[in-house]
């Protein structure tokens, strides 16, 4: 194929993330030039809904001014300073201040990295340093669930149930621990309703601490729904029942919502969807609408006070990152959670998520799709080879990508994990662009249908 010199230099200087990179030096990749709302546009001027909202991430879309300015002005009166060694600045103050008056149960103080995998490092630092400090060192293991995601840090990676992420790698680490994917639609037994298979997930969970020793296991870390795995809605009760489990053996819940927070399911917080308490939560990606590279981890009161301790014996609190904060993050941050209230953008994604779960309801009769589910603006489709049977497709078919790729080539970005396509759009969507996003989706599945019925004859 004819590639332009843009082209040509990234195959030969970029190494793209979480890409097949043979594929990529063959075939290429899509370069973004512009954005306006909730869509995009290539250097070859091709136009396409980003109904992924780039990494599940921008919220408002890609052209709010208010953003740019905001963090220009932070530019031009303070570009960089850090929170080191007793220093700080206004609006990382301001930033964590306003975090706190918003989480959706009281937390202590708030602590800044870059990314959402840096946050949940921390908080896998944090529940051990908390452990050591009130005399349980043993205290070590880490939960997380099968086709859980929490970033790409050596730790947060593995706490994310993602082998494909392990490959090559030498990892997991020793010491995490995986529970059971909640994907109600494809490992319910039969018969057994949402609320008996929440109940089932609760006790494997507890059966695996028992097996390990509630001793040995600091805390557990959750999305109020699974990004990473594909959109992964929780059954029905299932918050309710694995919380107790975990306060019985004394082991802190940690809230991802770097994909959840700040309005994704129709409330502001996952964990005020369904009815999480965590002791630490870590937030990043619509924090600043991705306007700027930021997380928080917000944590309970009590984590603090061991921190304070732990200063106390160490004399100093020893972590921390060199971004952390960011004065021009944090700016821009702040003018986001501004933007969220005086528009209230919570309200307009109830006000548009009935139009997007039906959209979403409608192609469920498509025959490459088996099941769908969804809540606020994030969804996933699963794809079935045998939809009665719930028979999957080899994994060589590779169904997933080709509805991805017959997307993109009809002005759509999804994305494809595994046979789940994931569906995240800009919180600014409207009705008309939801459903026109649908119309590019239903086309994208009847040609990546097509291309397989004929792929089969042939």
């Amino acid at each position: 194929m004819n590639r332009s010199p843009l082209h040509e230099m990234d195959a030969r200087a970029l190494v793209h993330q979480q890409t097949d990179l043979d594929d990529h030096q063959r075939n290429g990749a899509v370069l973004i030039d512009r954005g306006e709302g909730v869509r995009v546009w290539d250097v070859e001027g091709r136009e396409y809904i980003e109904a992924m909202a780039g990494l599940w991430s921008a919220s408002l879309g890609f052209s709010e001014p208010r953003l740019a300015q905001a963090a220009y002005d932070q530019m031009m009166k303070l570009p960089f300073y850090h929170t080191f060694f007793g220093k700080g600045h206004g609006p990382a103050v301001e930033l964590a201040d306003k975090l706190l008056a918003v989480a959706p149960v009281p937390m202590g103080r708030v602590l800044f990295q870059c990314s959402g995998s840096e946050a949940n490092d921390t908080a896998i630092k944090l529940a051990w340093y908390y452990n050591v400090i009130r005399g349980k060192p043993e205290k070590r293991k880490i939960i997380g669930r099968v086709r859980g995601y929490h970033g790409n840090t050596v730790a947060s990676v593995s706490l994310s149930g993602q082998p494909h992420m392990y490959a090559g790698f030498n990892l997991p680490l020793p010491g995490f621990l995986h529970a059971d994917n909640p994907n109600y639609y494809r490992f319910a037994e039969a018969g057994e309703s949402e609320e008996a298979f929440s109940k089932r997930m609760a006790a494997n969970l507890e059966a695996l601490i028992l097996a390990e020793g509630p001793e040995t296991i600091a805390a557990m870390f959750v999305e109020p729904v699974q990004g990473g795995g594909g959109a992964i809605t929780p059954p029905a009760g299932y918050f309710e029942a694995i919380q107790p489990v975990l306060k019985r053996h004394d082991i802190l819940l940690v809230a991802d919502e770097v994909i959840c927070g700040f309005g994704r399911t129709g409330n502001y917080w996952g964990s005020q969807t369904y009815g999480i308490k965590p002791d630490m939560l870590a937030c990043a990606k619509q924090l600043s609408a991705s306007y700027q590279p930021i997380s928080a981890l917000m944590i309970s009161e009590e984590i603090f006070d061991m921190l304070v301790e732990g200063s106390r014996r160490n004399g100093s609190f020893g972590h921390g990152y060199t971004y952390g904060g960011h004065p021009v993050a944090c700016a821009v941050a702040l003018e986001t959670l501004k933007i969220y209230e005086e528009r209230d953008i919570v309200d307009h994604v109830r006000e548009v998520s009935p139009t997007f779960l039906a959209e979403l309801e409608a192609c469920r009769d498509h025959p490459l799709v088996g099941d769908v589910r969804g809540v606020g603006l994030i969804a996933g489709a699963e794809l079935m080879a045998d939809k009665a049977s719930k028979t999957p497709f080899p994994p060589e078919r590779k169904a997933g990508p080709m509805v991805e790729k017959a997307c993109l080539e009809n002005g759509l970005i999804v994305r494809a994990i595994g046979d789940r396509i994931a569906f995240t759009p800009p919180l600014i969507i409207s009705d008309k662009e939801i459903v026109e996003l649908f119309r590019r989706f239903r086309i994208g599945l009847d040609t990546a249908y097509e291309r397989m019925t004929a792929s089969q004859a042939a």
